[in-house]
């Protein structure tokens, strides 16, 4: 707060001024009033206003100087039992040794076993709470509400299943005797154990027997000062680091009493109302499965402690034997953006440098490479008060001692400027540096607010690359903002975008006794809460923080000592700093399966479209995609479509002619800019039904679940002929075009070819066989869109009876006006199929390479291909019948 020095000599002098005499007049006596008031509001401003903006009040007036709080400290010192020990693994490895391998050698897992969870509903909050932590620890799972029959647990005799979890551990007690055996024989044949929760009860038990387990239980209990076994074989990831004092969340917890000694307790607790001297309680125990075979890991309470979540991971690791691995290596890297930037009052100045340097030694000496990475704005050097201008020169005079990443010189969105506007803000920046020395070479780069990273504004890429040589970054939006255990990282044009994280300090929480919610909301973050979970859980970490934060009362500093302290305090974790390159090449070593981008809708999230240039519009994307498969009549789909008045189609390519194919190869990895070039603004275009045809989309891997992510409103059309029909057809067409390996091998010698024949033969085989496996691609689509977005046409009746196909299709796409085809196609006998009528005498057909007349196909061909695809057409006539669609009959034929 400002400080007036010799407040009451100042209303001394006022007072005599004013009233001069005993004698003064009325007149003083009411300018004295005056200033006693004006006095009044004086005191209310300055206790109402923000300090920051009180501070430059006064500053300005040169009356008072920058008087600061003494920041919070953090003294948390890891202590109790075990406290000084580290007891258990403390290295990489995820195998626990005190299990037996698996019995037989023929009884294998799948190499990415998935955990199976049962749980009540599919709603239930612990089951939620399960699910958020498998998916923050990127651990495949599958939930399933128990009914009255188990899901498959094997395939072709591996096991798919590394753990199982009951989110009740009484509906696994009161299974049916046939599935009990039937689990409980998975269980000992796959040696795989199991985690259990007791559920909350309604009446309390004391001392009640636990069916089949020598385990006696008390329910309803209120506990206090948790503290952990240090001698015991589950912890890897945990540490024992001593008692947690006071009372625990909730008043509901179960506590087990054993009676074997196979049984170990991990976890144990007092009564609330007693003191150390009373008898503890277990409140989580490990069955080492010595009794039955089956290992399990039973919890008196649910997840909301957060000491169970440690546990409970280390509990799926040690129960799979360590194939569900938990490394104990963690990278965290802490950025400070708005080096130079903040508002006057906030900035750091000399003593704030100084700690910021005092605490970097403290945290090198707990985390190996430690260094914080600073990122500088240099249009704003030197903006603040004397003090804090002498803070920004000690921070150039330390230049050495961190790492810095250049922002924009103005700190401008880049979504809102061009490519030659961003070079020359980053050009700017980067002269900055060079006369300051500050180092230009790190690779890594942040963009204001996020923006332009994702969704992907490309000149920002391309004046990255070409000013600051920029190969690593990182956002907090991929996919999205919230929730933040879901954020990913991705590659784009050789530029690594890695997650960025929260630590819950933000450019306005400067201030201790101003933190939303408290003190406590922050502490309850470092201790077991959000932030410590964020590093437990990932094992790569950039988090996010600003110069206000270190700054005022400092409260970075003390936020990442605490919280590194509580790590290291509670966990076995190896925690180092490496630079953002670095960092980025460990990510994706780890994680290589999400180089690849799943470019999202920015329409679907209100964050994106706040940093999304203003000229671009969701409306420029196609309301419903054609898919194929080739060979089954979607060119002459895509003309009957074109036709329409209310539907336009994508531009063409000077590649792939009139499909865009930009899902399902490398045009992918080109951004949706590119894809959005191929479709009209909507402003140059009265047509409401945007539209493309690449009939390479249906049998591709992960088209669909791109198309879902970018369009997940649109409907899609797929047409199907017989198999063996479009496999023979596609042959030719290669054979038109040319295709050495086409003219070179028979259409037999293609479809029989093994996996040992030549790659070429192989490839044109699998062209030829695998799109025509139509169910267990419909199967796939359907797994991402619902069947009321899906329409299958027969391509047969689509070729002769196309205006009753057509009449069918715009009912589906909801289109209006409704297009009379009768009018405009008509049966061409020259072509042998419908056209386009464009005069009373004159019809447009498809090209030549359209419509061709191969020879017939051999006999022992057609019935190789019966046979090949008879279990895919025996799945589709199923799948159609279950979607409500007729049978077409050259199905019935091939079933036949």
């Amino acid at each position: 707060m400002p400080l007036v020095c010799r407040p009451w000599r100042l209303w001394h002098r006022a007072t005599r001024f004013i009233i001069g005499s005993r004698k003064a007049s009325w007149r003083r006596y009411i300018l004295l009033a005056a200033f006693v008031v004006i006095l009044i509001i004086i005191y209310l401003l300055i206790e109402s206003y923000p300090r920051s903006i009180m501070r430059k009040v006064v500053a300005d007036l040169s009356v008072a100087v920058l008087v600061r709080n003494h920041p919070p400290e953090s003294v948390f010192r890891c202590g109790g039992d075990g406290g000084g020990k580290v007891r258990g693994p403390t290295g990489n490895a995820t195998f626990h040794p005190h299990l037996p391998p698996p019995r037989s050698p023929e009884n294998k897992l799948r190499d990415d076993p998935k955990v199976l969870v049962f749980t009540e509903t599919q709603y239930s909050k612990t089951g939620k709470d399960i699910a958020n932590i498998l998916v923050a620890n990127r651990i495949n799972y599958k939930t399933e509400v128990l009914g009255r029959s188990l899901p498959g647990l094997t395939n072709l005799s591996r096991g798919k299943y590394g753990a199982v979890i009951f989110e009740n551990f009484d509906r696994y007690l009161q299974l049916d005797p046939w599935n009990r055996e039937l689990l409980d024989k998975y269980l000992k044949d796959y040696s795989v154990g199991m985690v259990g929760f007791m559920p909350v009860r309604e009446d309390t038990r004391v001392g009640t027997k636990m069916k089949g387990l020598p385990l006696y239980i008390h329910t309803n209990m209120a506990l206090k000062n948790v503290s952990l076994n240090s001698d015991n074989p589950l912890l890897h990831l945990t540490r024992a680091g001593g008692t947690i004092v006071g009372p625990v969340l909730n008043s509901d917890w179960t506590t087990f009493t054993i009676e074997d000694p196979t049984y170990i307790p991990i976890e144990w607790a007092y009564p609330s109302l007693t003191d150390f001297s009373e008898e503890r309680q277990n409140t989580v125990v490990l069955d080492q499965g010595q009794l039955d075979g089956i290992p399990r890991v039973l919890f008196g309470a649910n997840l909301e402690f957060w000491l169970h979540r440690l546990l409970f991971l280390d509990a799926l690791s040690y129960l799979s034997l360590g194939r569900i691995p938990l490394a104990l290596d963690r990278y965290i890297l802490v950025d400070i953006d708005d080096i130079f930037v903040a508002r006057k009052g906030i900035r750091m100045t000399t003593d704030d440098v100084m700690a910021l340097l005092e605490s970097q030694r403290r945290l090198q000496e707990m985390v190996p490479g430690w260094r914080f990475n600073l990122g500088f704005s240099g249009k704003y050097y030197q903006r603040g008060y004397p003090e804090e201008n002498d803070g920004d020169k000690m921070l150039l005079d330390h230049v050495e001692d961190f790492w810095w990443f250049g922002h924009m010189w103005g700190h401008t969105q880049p979504h809102e400027l061009t490519q030659d506007e961003l070079e020359i803000q980053m050009q700017l920046n980067k002269e900055f540096a060079i006369n300051h020395d500050i180092p230009t070479d790190s690779g890594y780069s942040i963009a204001p607010h996020h923006s332009g990273v994702y969704p992907v504004h490309e000149p920002l890429y391309t004046a990255w690359k070409k000013v600051w040589n920029v190969r690593v970054t990182s956002s907090e939006e991929y996919p999205h903002l919230y929730p933040a255990r879901l954020r990913r990282g991705f590659i784009h044009r050789n530029i690594m975008v890695l997650p960025r994280l929260t630590c819950g300090l933000f450019t306005h929480t400067v201030f201790i006794d101003k933190y939303p919610g408290g003190r406590k909301v922050l502490d309850d973050s470092i201790h077991g809460g959000e932030l410590f979970q964020s590093i437990v859980y990932n094992p790569i970490s950039i988090y996010m923080t600003h110069l206000s934060n270190y700054g005022n009362d400092r409260l970075a500093l003390y936020t990442f000592e605490s919280v590194v302290k509580f790590v290291k305090c509670w966990t076995n974790l190896k925690l180092q700093t490496v630079p953002p390159l670095q960092l980025a090449e460990q990510y994706f070593h780890r994680f290589p399966d999400e180089a690849d981008p799943i470019w999202g809708n920015p329409c679907a999230d209100h964050r994106h479209m706040q940093i999304w240039a203003k000229e671009k519009s969701c409306d420029q994307l196609p309301k419903f995609l054609v898919i194929g498969p080739q060979k089954t009549g979607t060119t002459a789909l895509y003309t009957f479509l074109a036709m329409h008045p209310a539907i336009l189609a994508n531009y063409p390519s000077p590649e792939t002619f009139e499909e865009v194919q930009f899902f399902n190869g490398k045009n992918y990895y080109k951004g949706i800019d590119w894809y959005m070039k191929f479709f009209p603004v909507p402003a140059n275009s009265s047509a409401k039904f945007l539209f493309e045809k690449s009939a390479t989309y249906f049998e591709g891997d992960v088209v669909p679940r791109r198309v879902r992510a970018l369009l997940p409103a649109a409907k899609l059309v797929i047409t199907i002929i017989s198999p063996s029909k479009r496999a023979y057809s596609w042959y030719h067409h290669m054979r038109a075009h040319s295709d050495h390996t086409a003219l070179l091998y028979s259409f037999h010698q293609v479809i029989t070819a093994s996996d040992t024949a030549p790659r070429a033969v192989r490839s044109l085989r699998n062209k030829c066989l695998v799109p025509g496996m139509y169910a267990r691609h419909i199967e796939r689509w359907l797994n991402h869109f619902p069947s009321s977005q899906i329409n299958i046409i027969d391509g047969e009746e689509l070729r002769s009876d196309p205006v009753y196909v057509m009449n069918d299709l715009q009912r589906f796409l909801g289109i209006q006006p409704f297009y009379n085809y009768t009018e405009h196609l008509r049966f061409d006998k020259r072509k042998g199929f419908f056209c386009q009528v464009v005069g009373e005498d004159r019809t447009k057909c498809l090209g030549r390479g359209k419509g061709r007349i191969y020879p017939s196909m051999n006999e022992s061909d057609v019935k190789y291909l019966k046979e090949f695809y008879q279990p895919y057409n025996i799945a589709l006539e199923k799948l159609l019948t279950k979607l409500d669609y007729p049978v077409p009959s050259w199905l019935e034929e091939d079933l036949q």
